[in-house]
């Protein structure tokens, strides 16, 4: 008989961390999966993707920014930040433009449309909360630990 991890009953017994469903980094791909599932039904009324969700958040946060400050704020390289900021642009939500005082950097910014959807955007956030039912303490209790493992004080 399995446990609800996959465990065997001796690999619990020995108290062995080897299995699976013991391992920290399979719980964090569960979650970020689940995370990632809990956003869908409501960014795709708006066109958006969850990275797309998470760029046009920075944005919002602070715009123009630099294809490479975006990329950093989101822990993303550039061979991933540009594709996502190319298909915003296409879809009208976004811009990009050199900096015309260092030619070398794009910058982002958000279009009308773009500052249009800010409402329905910063929204999920509340339905994201409702799903997850932690209270308001968990939640920060929970991120302040997600964070601490994503961005250690010293590598």
């Amino acid at each position: 008989m399995e446990s609800r991890t996959g465990d065997s009953p001796e690999a619990t017994a020995s108290g062995s961390n080897y299995s699976l469903g013991e391992q920290l980094s399979f719980a964090l791909y569960g979650a970020a999966n689940r995370m990632v599932r809990l956003h869908k039904p409501f960014l795709e009324p708006l066109g958006l993707t969850f990275p797309q969700y998470l760029v046009i958040l920075a944005l919002l946060d602070g715009a123009p920014q630099t294809v490479g400050a975006l990329g950093a704020r989101l822990d993303m390289d550039t061979g991933t930040i540009t594709p996502l900021v190319k298909r915003l642009e296409a879809a009208g939500m976004v811009s990009r433009v050199r900096d015309r005082t260092d030619e070398r950097r794009v910058l982002v910014d958000l279009t009308e449309a773009g500052r249009a959807l800010e409402a329905e955007v910063r929204g999920v956030t509340d339905k994201i909360k409702s799903a997850c039912q932690l209270d308001d303490a968990g939640l920060q209790d929970l991120r302040r630990t997600l964070e601490g493992l994503a961005y250690p004080a010293a590598d």
